[in-house]
């Protein structure tokens, strides 16, 4: 018999993963060109070529003991350099290759962050709404996770309510930005009211309150935005990311965790991710991926594909009569549902074959997420549905 814990885990799996496949029977039925499936943000844009191209001169020129052997813990060396160069020239900033650990994505990044810094019972806020799968890196580490409150004019936190959830207990605070699932980009105002909460709160609490920004999307914003790089507002502050999104290659699991170089006992967290690469069973970032981004370190996707996807089913729903934030990055709509029971209004859209995922697994009751990494020509095909949809509800 499985564990307790892994039964309750089980029995709440991924709504998104759920309503993913889901889809897949759907279009078994009735034909994929049927089904407007905008449950998962899987990258749809072509891989960049200097990425494949890194690939092959890798598999062409090492030797494969070297190229496929161990390494350090933390990854190859050349990497953690490549990525410290990457930053530091297009932020400012002043890492080294010693402040980065090559990690099995920005999901490894996130737990060796918490093995790192959480012991049980300490608290770690996430501001909602926020993915869902945070609840699960924080148990695996014996923390709390606590939800603080959005503003649901605008999807920036509530501050007060940051300042109400930061106790004793609390060691870490997630920030997420470009948002899943809102699409929502926290601007620098909102960076260093944040930063000045939590740096109030250490000061009270006499002990490291740590930001850990996750940043799978950071390349992906439109309109001129840009998104605040955290360490420079914050010194204790731990970066995550993934090449997943902005390399479009989620399937092969390579990201990083940058340490800020003014961290209390920065050199201390360093060696500790290095050992929870390790205990944690990960024990290194994938040998091939690390060289194929050392050499591609500049690569991004293409980022207009996803605004033309944007600016085609944002200005379709909101002339239609549906309620949502502008997404300012990502690629992700946040719609206000229109039945107060969001899980409803995401059974009904099944019977137009839209598939939504309701809010409520992003700790927001009364929305739902629509994922628009998709075909532009999905969308279009998708639009008479949602006519239908939003007739049914009289918009």
């Amino acid at each position: 018999m499985i564990s307790k814990n892994m039964q309750q885990e089980v029995a709440g799996s991924s709504a998104i993963r759920a309503m993913f496949l889901e889809g897949k029977e759907m279009a078994a039925k009735i034909g994929a060109e049927n089904v407007y499936d905008f449950s998962l943000g899987n990258p749809m844009t072509p891989v960049p070529a200097e990425y494949n191209q890194a690939i092959i001169d890798a598999v062409q020129t090492e030797s494969s003991l070297d190229l496929h052997g161990y390494m350090d813990n933390a990854g190859y060396p050349e990497t953690r350099k490549a990525v410290a160069d990457n930053l530091n020239q297009r932020f400012g900033t002043d890492f080294e290759g010693k402040h980065i650990t090559m990690t099995v994505g920005a999901a490894g990044a996130l737990n060796i962050v918490f093995k790192s810094i959480l012991d049980p019972g300490d608290e770690v806020l996430a501001l909602a709404p926020y993915f869902g799968e945070y609840r699960g890196y924080v148990a695996n580490h014996q923390g709390i996770l606590k939800e603080v409150a959005p503003n649901t004019d605008t999807f920036q936190p509530d501050f007060e309510d940051l300042k109400n959830k930061i106790t004793e207990k609390t060691k870490a605070v997630i920030i997420n930005n470009p948002v899943n699932p809102t699409g929502v980009v926290y601007s620098e105002e909102t960076i260093q009211t944040i930063a000045g909460i939590m740096e109030e709160k250490q000061k009270a609490y006499r002990h490291e309150i740590y930001m850990v920004s996750d940043e799978p999307y950071r390349e992906l914003v439109y309109d001129g935005n840009t998104v605040p790089f955290l360490t420079k507002y914050y010194d204790n502050t731990f970066v995550t990311y993934s090449f997943s999104k902005s390399l479009s290659i989620p399937g092969e699991r390579i990201g990083y965790v940058a340490v800020s170089p003014s961290m209390a006992d920065c050199e201390q967290a360093c060696s500790a991710l290095s050992v929870a690469n390790r205990i944690l069973g990960f024990v290194n970032a994938p040998s091939l991926m690390q060289k194929a981004v050392t050499k591609a370190i500049d690569a991004t996707t293409d980022v207009a594909y996803y605004d033309r996807n944007r600016k085609l089913i944002y200005d379709k729903l909101i002339a239609l009569g549906f309620t949502c934030a502008k997404p300012q990055g990502a690629f992700y709509l946040f719609i206000k549902s229109p039945d107060a029971d969001e899980k409803a209004f995401v059974q009904t859209a099944k019977k137009y074959h839209i598939l939504l995922v309701g809010g409520t697994t992003f700790s927001c009751p009364g929305y739902v997420r629509l994922a628009y990494c998709v075909s532009y020509e999905m969308i279009e095909r998708s639009l008479p549905a949602f006519e239908k949809l939003a007739k049914e509800y009289g918009l």
